[in-house]
């Protein structure tokens, strides 16, 4: 276990990082703290970023950079993530949210990132396959149809609007242009790693544990995807 870890999980929509977050989350003891579950707390929680980003959502519009800033600015400094460290799922998106996190971090322990690594053909065929439960969001990559009930909760799963293969393609689009420049605003630092997404659950949360480890203590870097060393410096 790494005391105080602080993470961040970097793919594309349909790479895990949900079900990976979740794992790692009680494997470290840390909160998971994803953009949506943070958005709804402090809307819930009434603070005055809270209430601005209520207002921004219900009137449809998207949370700006400044808002989410001092969201994630007052998260962070709550007990749990403070004292232990976190996950964050979804934050930053942008370069210039990735910016203000640094200096969020400020003579605190360096952010670990993990970048998982998924082909775009198996996104999209992950993504307009799945099936996501209508009761509690889990979700179910059931290719045939011949599942309808949820393993977990036994609510009615159903095909994401967004799922379908025209609308993967353009997310992935999106994602290209707007967000994998992290990756390139990242990858210099001694504790970036990036990881082969396209392996079963199981082996994606080892190699995670085995990446993680290694940047969190300076070991050795594990083997890239091309099995040379992915471990970054300047």
């Amino acid at each position: 276990m790494i005391p105080g870890a602080r993470l961040i999980i970097l793919g594309r929509q349909g790479a895990g990082k949900g079900t990976q977050c979740v794992r790692l989350s009680r494997h470290y003891v840390v909160p998971h703290i994803s953009t949506g579950d943070m958005l709804r707390t402090a809307a819930r929680e009434g603070s005055e970023l809270g209430l601005m980003a209520k207002q921004i959502m219900e009137e449809g519009g998207l949370v700006g950079d400044e808002v989410m800033i001092g969201l994630v600015d007052e998260r962070l400094r709550k007990p749990d993530a403070d004292s232990r460290g976190y996950i964050l799922d979804g934050f930053p998106r942008t370069v210039a949210q990735a910016a203000a996190l640094d200096g969020l971090m400020a003579g605190r322990d360096p952010l670990i990132v993990i970048d998982i690594v998924v082909p775009e053909s198996e996104l999209v065929r992950r993504l307009s396959t799945r099936m996501i439960c209508a009761n509690c969001g889990h979700n179910a990559p059931i290719a045939d149809g011949s599942q309808t009930l949820c393993s977990l909760c036994g609510g009615q799963l159903v095909q994401r609007a967004d799922d379908s293969q025209a609308v993967v393609l353009e997310r992935l689009k999106i994602y290209r242009a707007n967000t994998k420049p992290l990756v390139d605003f990242y990858q210099g630092r001694p504790t970036f790693r990036s990881i082969n997404g396209a392996q079963g659950p199981d082996q994606v949360a080892a190699a995670l544990a085995s990446a993680i480890e290694a940047a969190g203590t300076g070991g050795s870097a594990p083997a890239g995807l091309d099995g040379r060393s992915i471990r970054g410096g300047r």
